[in-house]
């Protein structure tokens, strides 16, 4: 419970600071960027869902839990932007970090109507990609680079903006 209201606290302190944070495409250009930790994890399928898979694609990723009040209000704008830019070339994917596992996550899942993958993280892929307090969301390019990352909440149009600028961008890997 303790950890909870630590967390809590943190997320606030989080949202607080990235509300004075404005997320760009990395001004350095593609060549800067570093390549997005590959990872495998079950889906609320059961089905194996791999990052490095979805080369070509431009990728929202999306650090979650059912708990973190921050979450809530970014998940229905990645599932906006999921049907918007879907044919444009967008998978948005979540991972719940919820340490409950999918008897919270599932039902969730389908009160909010989910349209995207989402797959339940572990401690391991936290610690891989730095993970704090949630939410932490991450743009990866086409190439499988991370163009930015943002703790907290962010921005909707700021975020929106930086997706439609990585669509853009031409990749010499073809969209599937």
């Amino acid at each position: 419970m303790l950890n909870r209201v630590l967390a809590g606290i943190a997320l606030v302190f989080t949202c607080l600071v990235s509300l004075a944070q404005e997320p760009s495409v990395s001004s350095a250009g593609t060549a800067a960027r570093k390549p997005a930790p590959d990872f495998t994890l079950e889906d609320s399928n059961g089905a194996p869902l791999q990052l490095s898979s979805y080369k070509g694609k431009v990728v929202l990723l999306d650090f979650w839990a059912t708990w973190c009040h921050g979450c809530k209000t970014e998940i229905p704008w990645f599932i906006v932007f999921q049907s918007k830019y879907k044919n444009a070339g967008l998978t948005v994917i979540g991972v719940s970090l919820d340490g409950d596992g999918w008897k919270v996550v599932k039902p969730f899942l389908k009160e909010k109507k989910f349209n995207y993958p989402v797959a339940l993280g572990n401690d391991d892929i936290a610690k891989l990609y730095g993970i704090g307090p949630m939410p932490v969301s991450l743009l990866i390019d086409r190439d499988g680079n991370i163009a930015d990352s943002h703790p907290g909440v962010v921005d909707r149009d700021a975020w929106e903006k930086e997706i439609r600028a990585l669509l853009h961008e031409p990749s010499p890997i073809a969209v599937k």
